[in-house]
């Protein structure tokens, strides 16, 4: 990629892994599926005027990816994070949703994929297992769990997006927004009793930490990976969002106190690992598809 590109990217990498830390922050005073919907409520607001009605016959799997992605993953992957107690080990198992998406796609739309990914997918999974066993994992082993959780409902609404026609990622996120906020204030309501009412009283870092993840994180960071997909493979721009995981690690080291172990970084590299081997696979193979023909 240009120069130009590389920066957008490292851009993207920067804002994805602040929102571990400043969403880790909020959740000190704001319980996970309220924040959830108040990152939703505040993402709506902008994107509600910009939404594009998708082709007919496309609600059921819109509808679907929505609350699948919205109020699943998102709302489950806040969860583990305020679980887990660090940053280093959600960031890193999140990326389990690249092989689980692999798979996927192979039972679901019966793409095809050689020994090498297989042979990554297994190592991928194989990371967890060794993450899952440094101490700073065992302590809370449900964190782990809820986020493979969160990143099998990720996995099933990217392969449901691959479906979806006519439209950008604006309308993609304004839908996922509009239609996740009531479930995520419903579920807030019977799991988190008197979060809402307390809302006035939390510090602007909860707040902050709210519109870092509705305006950097959603809006700046998918509207700049939209702006690179159009212009490059998505198996081009992915090995760079591997930094993303790194990063975070990086910065629960730094401001969070993480302490990883030899098991959460060996797990980590092999998590990690086995990714970017199915991204660079995956690049190979749109490099020596024949280009599609214009209809």
């Amino acid at each position: 990629m240009p120069t130009r590109d590389i920066v957008l990217v490292l851009i993207i990498v920067v804002a994805w892994a602040g929102n571990f830390l400043t969403s880790a922050l909020a959740m000190r005073e704001i319980p996970p599926f309220l924040f959830t919907g108040l990152r939703f409520a505040l993402l709506a607001l902008p994107l509600a005027f910009l939404v594009k009605r998708p082709a007919p016959g496309q609600w059921p799997r819109l509808i679907g990816l929505c609350l699948l992605i919205g109020v699943l993953h998102f709302g489950l992957s806040f969860t583990a994070l305020k679980m887990a107690g660090d940053l280093s080990s959600p960031a890193i198992v999140m990326q389990s949703y690249v092989p689980m998406t692999t798979l996927l796609a192979w039972w679901w739309l019966g793409e095809r994929f050689a020994w090498r990914t297989v042979l990554a997918i297994a190592v991928s999974f194989a990371g967890v297992l060794v993450l899952g066993f440094d101490p700073l994992v065992l302590d809370r082993p449900m964190a782990l769990v809820l986020m493979l959780i969160s990143a099998a409902f990720l996995a099933v609404g990217t392969v449901l997006m691959k479906g979806l026609r006519s439209l950008d990622v604006y309308s993609v996120q304004g839908w996922t927004a509009l239609f996740s906020v009531l479930p995520l204030l419903a579920i807030s309501a019977i799991l988190e009793p008197g979060a809402m009412a307390a809302l006035p009283s939390v510090s602007w870092v909860a707040w902050g930490g709210a519109l870092y993840a509705a305006f950097v994180s959603s809006l700046l960071g998918h509207g700049l990976y939209y702006v690179l997909v159009q212009r490059h493979p998505v198996a081009q721009v992915t090995p760079w969002l591997l930094l993303v995981p790194v990063l975070a690690m990086g910065l629960g080291i730094a401001f969070w106190g993480d302490r990883p172990g030899p098991r959460l970084l060996l797990g980590g590299a092999m998590v990690l690992g086995g990714v970017l081997i199915i991204a660079l696979r995956a690049l190979s193979k749109s490099r020596t598809a024949p280009p599609a023909e214009d209809l």
